[in-house]
């Protein structure tokens, strides 16, 4: 008995000991010593729990509790966090990002902080990930992370995302990359990576560009360089841009309808490697001719838009009559890259031209 009580003492004391001030003050100090890293939380599957009377999965995790919930992660950063919002991303808008990219950019500019980590649903995570890749003037790391499984799920896929996501933002292996989409160890560029898989966790790929990189354990193992940075200013107000999608059949009256009701700009998402048929071609040239910039954009995944063919609709009768084409970007990316550019106050259509010129 007297020995149990010994072994109980023995313990209790060593408790007080680890708990003391001083081993708080050395707690502090190794905290200190670690890279600062600041969290923004804007909601997404990654900060939602099943809900019962709704069926489904609804926004119902804080920021703070989203880190807490990383086993590890106070071993290789301060984290500090910023919750600017929490939504699904299906409800993000333009104007939402932009508030996004002046805070982050803010957090940024302190020289104590070596990078940002966005947690971003995935449904407009690419879109999101481009817009802050086009206006943030900074060079430091911003990783946009998040979850194909929410937090309630049986194997919740964001605390490794998150972790990976910090890892990554203090690793000398993943430098001048940019913003950048990390999820399921994959790392991909903000400006090729799109999502192609509605539940799986493997969802985000950059096709035929390839991936950045990979993080197995506590490496990241870098494969590529970013080759295209386009930067400009943050906007106070971005510009009215419609973005349409033209299929078999199209009239083209969307269109004109979209020139008609305050459009500033239009994208167009031909097919093929940026085609449109004789109406919709005669669509845009009415557009043109109302001073409206258009840019074309294609539906296939892979490769871009391109001046190959020259009848009316073709990518290069297009070029010829004043539109321009996305190369390779998306519809949605280069909608958001127009919006950008048509809100700069010396933006003129021969710098937009520029802008557009294939990579």
């Amino acid at each position: 008995m007297k020995n149990g009580f010994k072994s109980l003492w023995i313990l209790s004391l060593f408790f007080l000991l680890l708990c003391s001030p001083a081993n708080a003050d050395s707690s502090q100090a190794q905290n200190a010593l670690l890279p600062k890293v600041v969290v923004v939380t804007t909601g997404g599957t990654v900060a939602m729990k099943y809900d019962s009377a709704s069926g489904g999965a609804v926004p119902a995790v804080s920021g703070k509790d989203l880190i807490e919930a990383v086993p590890g992660l106070d071993h290789i950063a301060a984290i500090e966090t910023v919750e600017l919002c929490n939504i699904d991303s299906s409800q993000m808008t333009p104007e939402l990002w932009r508030k996004l990219s002046a805070k982050v950019q803010e957090i940024l500019e302190r020289p104590d902080v070596q990078g940002v980590v966005v947690t971003h649903g995935t449904d407009t995570m690419a879109e999101g990930a481009f817009f802050l890749e086009t206006t943030l003037q900074s060079e430091k790391p911003v990783v946009f992370v998040g979850a194909m499984r929410s937090a309630s799920d049986l194997s919740p896929d964001g605390p490794a995302n998150i972790y990976n996501a910090v890892l990554q933002v203090c690793s000398p292996q993943a430098k001048e990359w940019g913003v950048t989409v990390t999820m399921n160890q994959f790392i991909n560029s903000a400006r090729h990576v799109q999502k192609d898989e509605t539940t799986n966790v493997q969802t985000f790929n950059s096709g035929e560009y390839g991936y950045l990189g990979y993080i197995v354990g506590d490496r990241v193992i870098p494969f590529n360089h970013v080759l295209i940075k386009n930067k400009w200013p943050l906007p106070e107000l971005l510009q009215d841009v419609p973005l349409l999608s033209t299929y078999a059949g199209d009239d083209g009256k969307f269109i004109r309808y979209a020139v008609d009701h305050g459009a500033k700009g239009l994208v167009i998402q031909g097919v093929g490697a940026g085609n449109v048929n004789k109406d919709v071609f005669q669509a845009i040239q009415y557009a043109l001719g109302k001073e409206l910039p258009v840019v074309v954009a294609t539906r296939v995944r892979h490769g871009g838009a391109y001046a190959l063919y020259g009848d009316d609709g073709g990518g290069g009768s297009l070029l010829s009559i004043g539109a321009h084409l996305a190369g390779d970007l998306s519809a949605y990316k280069a909608r958001l890259l127009l919006m950008i550019t048509l809100s700069q106050p010396d933006m003129t259509p021969e710098k937009l031209k520029r802008v557009f010129s294939p990579q």
